[in-house]
C-alpha cells in the first residue's frame, strides 16, 4: 500500500479549534520550514513552508485538504528556577540569549548544566523538571530571534 503524504503549506497561530490530527515536538524541532513529518496518529505530512517559523504549542498547521494538525509542545528535560529575586536571575538568562518560560514564581529553561552552575551562584534554587517547554517569543513579536536585525 502506498502512504498517502500530506502537505501543510500554512500555520494559524493557536486557533483553539478541536482537531483530531496532533504532532508532538520539543522547542528544538518546533522551529523548521519544510521537513517530512508524521502526526502523533500516523499520518506522514510534509511540512512546506515559504520561510523558517517557529511553531508554538496550540498552533495549527493547515493541510491541503483543509484539515488542521494541531502542534503540541513535547516534555523535555528542563530546569525549573526559583528564587527571591525571581527578576534578577529572569535578567541574567535573557542577557545570554538563553530561552526562558515565564510562570507565575518560577522560571524554566532547558536543562543546562553552565546555566544552573551560574544560578545558584546567583542564589536561585534549581530543580530538574520534565515537562512542555514553552518559553517566551523573541523581540517585537517575532518568534525567535538571531540576532537584532529584525
Amino acid at each position: 500500500m502506498i502512504e498517502l503524504t500530506l502537505t501543510a503549506r500554512e500555520v494559524r497561530r493557536r486557533p483553539n479549534p478541536p482537531v483530531g490530527l496532533s504532532i508532538t515536538l520539543t522547542y528544538e524541532d518546533r522551529f523548521l520550514r519544510r521537513k517530512r513529518l508524521l502526526t502523533d496518529q500516523g499520518q506522514a505530512v510534509l511540512l512546506d513552508l515559504p520561510e523558517t517559523t517557529s511553531l508554538d504549542h496550540g498552533d495549527l498547521l493547515v493541510l491541503e485538504d483543509g484539515r488542521g494538525v494541531a502542534i503540541l509542545a513535547a516534555p523535555e528535560a528542563l530546569i525549573e528556577v526559583t528564587g527571591e529575586d525571581l527578576t534578577r536571575l529572569a535578567w541574567h538568562i535573557g542577557n545570554r540569549h538563553t530561552p526562558c518560560q515565564i510562570a507565575a514564581g518560577r522560571l524554566l529553561i532547558r536543562e543546562d548544566h553552565v546555566m544552573a552552575d551560574m544560578l545558584m551562584r546567583l542564589g536561585a534554587t534549581i530543580r530538574r523538571v520534565t515537562e512542555p517547554f514553552t518559553p517566551e517569543g523573541g523581540a517585537y513579536g517575532l518568534g525567535r530571534t538571531h540576532g537584532h536585525a529584525h
